[in-house]
Parts: structure tokens; C-alpha cells; sequence
């Protein structure tokens, strides 16, 4: 595998989901006979572990609210998690080729989860809990389509992680433009529906 190309996935992918990335690599590693993916990332403790994590991640983050608590809880690990699978495919490179690679994870990590918890900051001022069960179940997929992809074509995974982070910044810019308007919107509304009517008399 790739080492630059993939440490850009896996860091986007990180950011979204860590321990489904963690998790996807391992049970390739293990089961699929990949033998590029990092050793580390195929023992026991690490599967269960991810394995755990990603279930109780898969269910928390379709819920309203909570799913951005554990978007806060995530932000140093995320992009921790990022860095270190960077690292480890990093493999034998040299100290400043594993230190390039490492911090390319751990940065496109950190913009992927930024991206994710602004949008469901967004998402989260919508009454219903539809759009949170779709984005999540979305991220799932994608998270899991392009770890997968990334191990057999780092090359056309890193275009499509680059593709959909640059979507997704995109997507916040709007997100965030819409709700301005809209409680600029709700408080020139608020503010009429408070202020007494005024008249004036002719003298």
C-alpha cells in the first residue's frame, strides 16, 4: 500500500469514525489477507476494542444531541487515532517521511471531524431525529467503502476522501449561512411580535 495516500483515507476516515476505520483495517489484516495493513491493527485487543467502540459510536451518533457530546468527546481522538494508523503505515520510512506522513493523517483527521460535528451541529437544530439516522448511517458506509477501497487503490480512495472532505467543507459554509438567516430571520420576527405598535397624531 501507499503510505501518503493512504494515511490521507485513514485520516479522513478517522475523523468521521475511528474505530470503524480501526476496525475495517484490522479485520482486512486479519481475515482478509492483506498483509500490507499494519500488524498492530490486527491483535485481539485491538479488534474487540474497536469492535466495542464502534457499536456504542453506531448507535450514539444517530441520536439528536448526543451525538454531538460524543463529537466532543472525539475531538482529541479522532484525529489521535488518525495520526497513529498514519504512522504505523508509515512502516520503515524515514524519520521525517514518518513524521510528514503522520501529521497528514492527523490533520486531515481533525478537518474531517470538524466537518462532521459542524454539520451536525446544523442537522441537530431540526426537531426530527430522520436527518441524524441518515447522515450517520451515510458516514457509515462511506467510511467503510473507501477504508476498503484504500487498502486494494490508495490512489482513486485518496480522490474520493479528497473529494468528499472538500464536499463536506462546503457543505458547513452553507449550513452555517442558512441558520444565520434564519435567526436573523426568527429575531426581526420576535422583535416585531414584542415591539407595541406606535402611531403618530396630526397636530
Amino acid at each position: 500500500m501507499e503510505a501518503l495516500p493512504l494515511a490521507f483515507t485513514t485520516g479522513w476516515a478517522s475523523g468521521i469514525n475511528a474505530y470503524a476505520c480501526v476496525l475495517i483495517l484490522g479485520l482486512l489484516g486479519r481475515f482478509g489477507g492483506v498483509d500490507e495493513v499494519p500488524v498492530g491493527l490486527t491483535g485481539n485487543a485491538v479488534l474487540i476494542a474497536a469492535g466495542a467502540l464502534f457499536v456504542f459510536e453506531f448507535v450514539a451518533d444517530k441520536i439528536p444531541y448526543l451525538d454531538s457530546a460524543w463529537d466532543g468527546i472525539s475531538t482529541l481522538i479522532r484525529p489521535t487515532v488518525g495520526a497513529i494508523i498514519a504512522l504505523l503505515v508509515a512502516g520503515d520510512a524515514s524519520t521525517l517521511n514518518q513524521a510528514f506522513i503522520a501529521a497528514t493523517g492527523g490533520v486531515v483527521a481533525l478537518l474531517s471531524h470538524l466537518v462532521k460535528s459542524s454539520l451536525r451541529l446544523a442537522i441537530n437544530t431540526s426537531p426530527e431525529p430522520a436527518s441524524n439516522i441518515a447522515a450517520s448511517s451515510g458516514e457509515d458506509v462511506a467510511v467503510i467503502g473507501v477504508v476498503s477501497l484504500a487498502v486494494f487503490h490508495p490512489t482513486a480512495a485518496l480522490i474520493i476522501a479528497a473529494v468528499l472532505l472538500l464536499l463536506g467543507l462546503i457543505g458547513v459554509y452553507f449550513a452555517f449561512r442558512a441558520i444565520r438567516r434564519g435567526l436573523a430571520r426568527f429575531r426581526a420576527w420576535r422583535e416585531r411580535r414584542t415591539t407595541p405598535a406606535t402611531g403618530s397624531s396630526a397636530v
